[in-house]
């Protein structure tokens, strides 16, 4: 049984991994910060006066503007120390804005560095840099067993409730349904198509969707 629990976790985690790795959803929830890999990306291209290195982040379509932009900040940055912090703010804003758009998302200017983003995203990063997805694994397996764990013991101590006791019997259901709510988001994430940013931002706009149990989400 417990092998056969842990079997199953080990399947989900795969999906989750996929998702969390290669979507662009999760790029997207960092790309707009100071220390994103957009702005990185930018740094590195002045640095070593290669563009390449942040056409990578943009749609071909946005590699002319780009280019130019590149070129003007070039020339600023000779003018001194605060031209320079100057010119590479606006290289930044309009990289990681077409990089946006090129996305559908919009652009909200550019966030600090050390923003907390949550242990998922750092742990990916750090996966990729490592070349190692072990501790992210440890990470992921860890929140969807204490998820389950959690939503499941609720239901079961719920379970067995009096016939006549509707008020009980009312407890049961909502345990239940946001146990079962719960086991689908793991299994969709894990086994639906990947999203971008366009597909995020329609979702957010949205109007809220009705919850039978729960009222509006």
């Amino acid at each position: 049984m417990r092998k056969s629990y842990f079997s199953t976790f080990r399947v989900v985690l795969a999906g989750l991994l996929t998702v969390l790795i290669f979507s662009p959803v999760r790029v997207m929830a960092h790309c707009d910060g100071m220390d994103g890999p957009v702005v990185k990306a930018a740094q590195r291209a002045l640095e070593t006066g290669n563009i390449d290195f942040v056409l990578i982040w943009v749609q071909k379509a946005d590699e002319p503007a780009v280019r130019e932009a590149f070129r003007q900040t070039a020339t600023v940055r000779k003018l001194g120390e605060e031209a320079r912090a100057l010119a590479d703010r606006y290289f930044f804003e309009t990289v990681v804005r077409l990089h946006r758009a090129g996305e559908g998302a919009p652009y909200t200017g550019l966030k600090p560095a050390g923003r907390d983003l949550g242990p998922a995203i750092p742990a990916a990063d750090a996966a990729l840099e490592k070349g190692s997805s072990e501790a992210l694994g440890k990470l992921l397996t860890g929140t969807v067993q204490d998820g389950v764990t959690k939503h499941f013991q609720e239901v079961l101590a719920r379970k067995n409730f009096p016939v006549n006791d509707v008020a009980a019997g009312r407890e049961y259901v909502k345990a239940y349904v946001e146990f079962i709510h719960y086991v689908e988001r793991i299994h969709q994430a894990a086994s639906g198509p990947v999203r971008g940013h366009h597909a995020e931002e329609a979702e957010n706009s949205a109007p809220p969707r009705e919850d039978p149990v729960h009222g509006q989400k």
